[in-house]
């Protein structure tokens, strides 16, 4: 598999500094995602089976700012339906902790179940980008390369915290009619 490009990036991305978790419980599924990242070159990939495990991680990754042994995780990849913690659940955790650097990370939802309905609740929960099972190396590459190439601002609004979840902007010439006004805000790197 050629190295992964961005859409405007004429040079392969250099992913061997990047820690990515992945959050997946069945096995096979691991084991093929891994290997996705491996082809990348992604030089850190962790993985665990559930949100509680996902969230015991992160907790411990986020904290240490450098270790020889643990890195801070740049992109989260999770399945939708697991035992034990549900990403429903691990998105709700991530998107309202208190630690900026999990609670601005990226987050790439991946589900055999993919309807309307989830893809709006992942989008509401504030997920990055969503992915369907059976997934392609084209297709993961590109939703990592969106993460990389596009990142949104995040919104900070009542009963939302995440990108923003529009893609396009248009002018609006209508009467605004928003209750609370939402503040854009980007995490300081």
């Amino acid at each position: 598999m050629p190295p992964i490009t961005g859409r405007n990036t004429p040079e392969p991305y250099n992913l061997r500094n990047f820690s990515v978790l992945l959050v997946e419980d069945s096995i096979y599924m691991q084991t093929l995602v891994s290997e996705m990242l491996r082809v990348f070159g992604v030089g850190d990939i962790l993985t665990c089976a559930n949100a509680k495990e996902a969230t015991d991680l992160l907790t411990i990754a986020q904290a240490r700012t450098t270790s020889r042994y643990i890195n801070k995780i740049d992109i989260l990849l999770t399945d939708w339906l697991m035992p034990n913690g549900n990403g429903k659940d691990l998105l709700n955790w991530v998107r309202t902790h208190d630690n900026d650097d999990i609670r601005f990370l990226p987050i790439i939802v991946i589900s055999g179940f993919t309807t309307e309905k989830l893809t709006n609740d992942t989008r509401d929960l504030g997920a990055n980008e969503i992915l369907v099972k059976p997934i392609s190396g084209k297709l993961l590459a590109s939703r990592i390369c969106s993460v990389i190439d596009s990142p949104r601002a995040f919104i900070d609004a009542p009963g939302f915290f995440g990108p923003d979840r529009r893609r396009q902007y248009f002018a609006f010439t209508g009467k605004d009619r928003r209750s609370a006004v939402p503040n854009l805000v980007e995490k300081n790197i």
